[in-house]
């Protein structure tokens, strides 16, 4: 029996609840897009230990128990079957990876960026912003804050956490002082922009501005309503005037 044979015949073979359990465990483990440092491992288990395992890096397979050891020297004796694994780094792994990036790796969807006061300081407080960006696709993704153009290194930044439907969220909080005139902004980088988003921050109207255009429309308003009162007891005074002369003559 060859050993494709064997590994097939074992993969499926399950005893009982309490008798014996064996699986192969196939892995493509890479982290750069052009697979240059792409790994074929194979590992046999027995009962979830696992006893032989092949890299692709190695060449070869290596035993991790007593009959482990002995499964290996059975394997690595058959040079067809070593060559074969060799191949599979390329046949299965480069081939189903670039399948796999052209299908969702590569698919990038756009962030919504949202910026929030969070906390509202004063003079001797600090205001508190955030920057928060949903649903996008990947993962990867960059956020950090200018002032008047120069980046802040004093942030405070979440990770990046997965929304269970396949898109992530990530956000940024800035603990700062305002000062009179300055440009306050979030910036968002990520694959699915062609170039880095800025959302500037427009602060409220300061309570001492609403207090002057309140009090504004309210001297208005009083001016009005003195002149309204004004004339209506002018008009007053009229009507009783002539109708005290008409009284005399």
């Amino acid at each position: 029996m060859s050993p494709a044979n064997l590994i097939l015949m074992l993969s499926v073979f399950t005893g009982a609840a309490d008798g014996y359990y064996f699986s192969t465990w196939p892995q493509c483990i890479y982290s750069y897009p052009d697979f240059r440092d792409m790994v074929f491992i194979l590992s046999l288990n027995f009962n979830k230990l696992m006893t032989v395992q092949f890299n692709s890096t190695v060449g070869k397979f290596v035993g991790y128990t007593e009959q482990g050891v002995k499964t290996a020297e059975y394997f690595n004796k058959d040079q067809a079957y070593l060559q074969q694994m060799r191949a599979e780094v390329d046949r299965f792994c480069r081939h189903n990876a670039e399948i796999y990036g052209l299908a969702i790796c590569d698919k990038a969807v756009k962030p919504k960026v949202i910026l929030s006061l969070v906390k509202k300081g004063d003079s001797g407080h600090p205001y508190l912003l955030r920057c928060s960006a949903y649903d996008f696709y990947p993962q990867q993704i960059k956020m950090y804050w200018l002032r008047d153009g120069r980046v802040v290194s004093d942030v405070t930044s979440s990770e990046k956490m997965a929304n269970g439907d396949w898109y992530y969220q990530s956000h940024s909080e800035l603990v700062f002082s305002p000062k009179s005139g300055e440009r306050i902004s979030c910036v968002v980088e990520h694959s699915s922009l062609t170039k880095p988003f800025i959302i500037d921050w427009k602060p409220p109207v300061h309570e001492f501005e609403w207090d002057f255009q309140l009090l504004s429309a309210v001297g208005d308003a009083s001016a009005v309503l003195g002149i309204v009162i004004a004339a209506a007891g002018y008009i007053y005074y009229k009507t009783k005037t002539e109708k005290n002369l008409v009284a005399i003559y």
